[in-house]
């Protein structure tokens, strides 16, 4: 039975048939026929261009940049026309017209099937490349392997592997480009089990066969699986080595930190040559860069033949990351040719190494040389402006963005967030988060974190939940953030419920999340349960022991923070300067001047860690609690320096104990030049002013503060019971349980006498008469605070009570007494420390 030709869709004829002509259709002129050979020679000629052009394209894109050798098939447009002309003799009634006719017609259809399965590749849209797939299983009955090769790599781009895989099933005799074009859809697509089976029915292997193995491992992960493979290829011998390989093994190694591997593999880039290859050189600078071997990778970029711009992009990042500033500055300038990408690393790496000035002057010479900003440019100098707390750049910049296609990018949004919030203004930052259509994690902690960082710390708790209802899970990140912002509201019980969800979802295992819980049960006053979970971190930094040092510090222990600093030291961990804030804190409020002295200089000479502001806070504080007054004006008169308003608050505090008016009239006109509107300078003056009996004074004060318009801040305590929040004020009576307060408070004063409890005056600074002076003690806010705890917290329970100013001499004694004659442990966390009261004695000593 005859089999069946098929014909030439664009013609219906089949190939090498043609009708019969007669004699004067067939006669042709001399130029007619130099005109015929002449088109036929620059089809041909157009035709093997193309033909490389593509085969070359494709090979890259899925092969990895490796070109098999151009081969033409029997059945090849090109060979048809070839075989046309040398089978028709000479003399021969074939007629020349026809035969390039029929046989040009015939490549025309197989070219534009060509050209459109190369169309193929780039589309977006199934329903239009299963058309034309349709198209060519119509009209080509054997469709040449090149062809289907694409028709496969279509499908895989349009996520059909299934449609992929088909496809190639139906190849009658695929060869290896085929066989790597299904391997490396499944070597993408990360189905590593199907990519493995391929690989192993492959009759024969190549290079590319091999890098698409190795890449599929890599990308997801499984390094040690990408490793053994390149092994099993090496011992084939290195006829399988190419850039694409060597390029992906050092990819590797550069993300493991594997770095005799990356040596290993540069000694075989130089056994076979490859070390001129940009492509090869760029990630081998890279893998020395991050093991800081920066001259090993200055010495392969100086070695290269040729540099392109990514690779002095490359070796600019590399500086940046061993903080090399002005070598990779140098190298910038020297750049024949530079791109955004140049001048993004540029930012990008100033802004990390703290030069942040130069960082933002960089983007201003990048804009007015054209560079168009990307999202990591803009992302990078708003780092930088919100680490300058410099508002209007950063006002300036977000209008930039507003003009380009980056507002929307949730990359950008969550640097203006950051940005705003470390500017302190944090309203901007909410106007920028609530108008971002997309949000991912990283925005959500951008907000969590900015309303920790401005003291919104119900707010933070607020924007986690609401994060949480939204089917976002917070990382460890955003689960450290929303802990500190418990810590800094000393909220317990929310505090205890994010460290549930940290065990339960296992992010305890993260520093970051450990170090906030143990600072939280520090700053809540459960300083045990705080060192507990420090015993229970297996790798500690730093953070994890200045959180316990400063916990310590600040519950008054100061021979236990003494003891961790030292077991700090010991363990080879370097303290910073929060570290040096905590131990000289617990030396001041223990009133070990020596001690403290130590301490600052060990800090300056051996550390060198430059002193600021709060470190000589602290040593004013210190030489203030010890009653050395004069000596604390000494000290702050050859500081480099002004104090800051806790300085001058501290030394006049000291001032108000000791009665010192000189002193504390200085500390209160320096207090006055620094912040007007400051009212402890009017209250702490007026307080020793009034002890002195100096009534005067204190009216002119009064007069003062009226016509400054100063306000005097509210005193405020506050207690938790039944997870609500029970806040009071002095003589407040708005409560709904104030008459049991009072008439607890009453119970409480008799006994209090009855154990020789005499009321301190001396901080009323009203010239009323002394009954009415004891009245107004007795309803203090936390004494209110105190007395709802002892109605309805159980017995046994530790009644925990805030304060946002500092508790007076009168109410710390009284809240001594009471602990002892009801037997409760009373905490109260004031401004300044916590205190914990417990049978008739402070944890501070009466120190504070």
């Amino acid at each position: 039975m005859a089999s069946a030709t098929p014909c030439c869709p664009a013609t219906g004829t089949a190939p090498g048939r043609f009708k019969s002509k007669s004699k004067s259709e067939s006669e042709l002129t001399l130029p007619q026929i130099f005109i015929i050979v002449v088109v036929c020679t620059l089809v041909y000629n157009r035709t093997i261009q193309l033909r490389k052009q593509q085969t070359e394209g494709i090979t890259a894109a899925t092969m990895g940049g490796q070109s098999p050798p151009p081969t033409m098939g029997i059945n090849s447009p090109v060979s048809c026309n070839l075989l046309a002309f040398n089978k028709i003799p000479s003399g021969s009634p074939m007629h020349y017209p026809e035969v390039v006719s029929t046989q040009a017609k015939g490549w025309c259809c197989y070219h534009e099937f060509y050209w459109k399965s190369n169309i193929m590749l780039g589309f977006q849209n199934l329903n239009q490349a299963k058309k034309l797939h349709c198209i060519i299983i119509k009209n080509l009955v054997s469709p040449e392997t090149f062809l289907l090769n694409n028709v496969i790599s279509t499908y895989y781009k349009l996520n059909k592997l299934v449609y992929a895989q088909k496809v190639f099933d139906h190849i009658p005799k695929p060869n290896l480009f085929s066989w790597n074009t299904i391997l490396s859809v499944y070597s993408k697509s990360g189905n590593l089990s199907e990519m493995e089976k391929i690989f192993n029915l492959m009759p024969r292997k190549d290079g590319v066969s091999w890098n698409s193995l190795i890449s599929g491992y890599a990308s997801r992960g499984l390094c040690y699986d990408a490793l053994e493979a390149y092994k099993l290829m090496l011992r084939e011998g290195l006829v399988n080595l190419n850039r694409i390989m060597f390029a992906t093994m050092l990819s590797l190694s550069s993300d493991k930190g594997w770095i005799q591997l990356g040596k290993q593999i540069h000694g075989q880039i130089l056994r076979c040559g490859f070390q001129s290859y940009i492509f090869v050189g760029s990630p081998l600078v890279d893998v020395y860069a991050k093991a800081e071997l920066i001259s090993d990778a200055k010495q392969v970029f100086d070695e290269l033949p040729e540099r392109n711009v990514v690779m002095y992009n490359t070796m600019i990042s590399s500086f940046f990351r061993c903080r090399m500033v002005e070598d990779a500055a140098t190298l910038f300038f020297s750049m024949p040719e530079k791109d955004t990408i140049s001048w993004t690393t540029m930012v990008t790496g100033l802004t990390q190494n703290a030069f942040r000035k130069e960082a933002v002057n960089y983007f201003r010479k990048m804009m007015l040389d054209g560079f168009p900003a990307d999202q990591f440019t803009f992302g990078s100098i708003l780092t930088a402006c919100g680490g300058l707390l410099a508002l209007e750049e950063g006002k300036q910049i977000h209008a930039s963005i507003i003009r380009t296609d980056y507002m929307n990018n949730v990359y950008v949004g969550s640097a203006l967030i950051d940005m705003y919030s470390k500017c302190r203004c944090i309203k901007f930052a909410e106007i920028v988060f609530k108008r971002m259509i997309h949000k991912n994690i990283v925005s959500w902690t951008a907000m969590v974190v900015g309303y920790g960082q401005n003291g919104y710390s119900e707010e933070a708790i607020q924007i986690f939940c609401d994060m949480q209802r939204n089917g976002i899970e917070p990382d460890h990140f955003t689960l450290g953030s929303v802990i500190s912002s418990c810590a800094n509201l000393a909220s317990l019980e929310e505090g205890v419920q994010f460290h549930a969800q940290a065990l339960v979802s296992g992010l305890i295992s993260f520093i970051t999340v450990s170090n906030a819980l143990v600072t939280l049960y520090g700053k809540c006053g459960s300083i045990e349960d705080s060192h507990c979970l420090f015993n229970e971190i297996k790798f500690k930094d730093e953070v994890s022991w200045t959180a316990l040092v400063s916990g310590y510090a600040q519950f008054g222990k100061t021979t236990e923070t003494i003891g961790l600093f030292e077991d700090m030291l010991a363990h080879g961990q370097q303290p910073d300067a929060v570290t040096f804030v905590g131990i000289l804190s617990a030396c001041s409020r223990a009133g070990m001047v020596e001690k403290g002295y130590y301490y600052f200089e060990l800090m300056v000479e051996k550390y060198g860690i430059e002193p600021v502001v709060n470190h000589y806070s602290c040593m004013i504080d210190l030489l203030s609690r010890a009653g050395q007054l004069e000596e604390a004006k000494d000290f702050i008169q050859k500081m480099p320096c002004r104090p800051d308003a806790i300085g001058w608050i501290t030394l006049l505090s000291s001032c108000r104990i000791r009665g010192n008016v000189e002193i504390g009239r200085w500390a209160a006109e320096s207090l006055w030049e620094l912040e007007p509107q400051n009212h402890a300078s009017y209250i702490l003056l007026s307080s020793i002013y009034a002890a002195k009996g100096k009534w005067d004074e204190v009216a002119q004060l009064r007069r003062g503060m009226r016509d400054m318009d100063v306000k005097k801040e509210t005193g405020f305590s506050w207690i938790k019971y039944k997870n609500k929040v029970h806040i009071f004020s002095a003589d407040d009576k708005s409560s709904p349980f104030s008459d049991q307060i009072t008439a607890e408070l009453e119970r409480l004063n008799y006994k209090m006498r009855e154990e020789g409890y005499v009321p301190d005056t001396s901080s009323v600074l009203h010239d009323i008469d002394e009954s009415e002076k004891i009245k107004l003690l007795n309803r203090h806010s936390e004494r209110l605070a105190i007395a709802f705890g002892l109605i309805f917290l159980s017995p046994g329970l530790l009644i925990r009570v805030v304060k946002n100013l500092r508790v007076c001499h009168d109410c710390h004694n009284a809240t001594k007494i009471i602990s002892k004659i009801t037997q409760r442990e009373i905490l109260v966390r004031d401004a300044v420390r916590y205190h914990l009261f417990k049978d008739g004695n402070c944890s501070c000593g009466d120190f504070w």
